[in-house]
């Protein structure tokens, strides 16, 4: 992954299997995301679903991951961004024990690779950030965006509340969080009546 790159990351249960199958589980996953990787991207979005999750994320540049422990004795550029993609399978693998242990399974849980698609406009950024709020919806878990209590819908939502996310630059992309507010709405609709026709 490379430094100040912008990236929709998303993944998959491995088969047919949920990753997520009570709420502790999301709790769970969160908190060791917050352990692995709130030191090395900043987080602008995220939804977990009880199959599949989505992440809107930019890795932090490289003199500002060398100043975490986990990076300062890393010497170039490629050491640096291998263990950044490190981290995430650090999450995914840590997330995978666990769980495994909780239910008496084996195996892998997760696709093998975790997707990352870079992030090269505005507008591309924009839909992404709609797109993975608006998620729960398009795959039938809630009808509103509120009412899924798994994504950092909360936090743009509840301006006051404290977050790890990155949101003064996240509005920033839509100019304020009125507009954002309207954008995210506008998305809605156009999948609630995708799902009627």
């Amino acid at each position: 992954m490379e430094t100040g790159q912008t990236y929709h990351i998303y993944n998959h249960a491995n088969g047919s299997e949920n990753i997520f199958r009570e709420e502790e589980n999301y709790r769970f996953f969160l908190k060791q995301y917050k352990k692995h990787l709130a030191d090395v991207v900043d987080t602008y979005a995220y939804c977990l679903m009880p199959n599949h999750f989505h992440f809107l994320v930019k890795v932090k540049e490289a003199d500002v991951l060398k100043k975490n422990p986990t990076f300062e004795k890393l010497d170039s550029l490629d050491e640096i961004e291998a263990k950044a993609s490190k981290q995430f399978a650090n999450l995914f693998i840590s997330y995978t024990m666990a769980f495994n242990k909780k239910y008496n399974r084996k195996g892998s849980l997760f696709m093998k690779n975790f997707k990352r698609k870079p992030i090269e406009s505005i507008e591309q950024w924009q839909e992404a950030f709609l797109y993975i709020h608006i998620n729960p919806i398009k795959h039938k878990f809630s009808n509103k965006i509120e009412d899924w209590n798994w994504s950092s819908w909360h936090a743009y939502n509840n301006m006051e509340s404290r977050s790890l996310l990155a949101r003064p630059k996240a509005i920033g992309y839509f100019d304020n969080i009125d507009n954002l507010l309207y954008c995210s709405e506008e998305k809605r609709r156009r999948i609630l009546n995708m799902n009627l026709e």
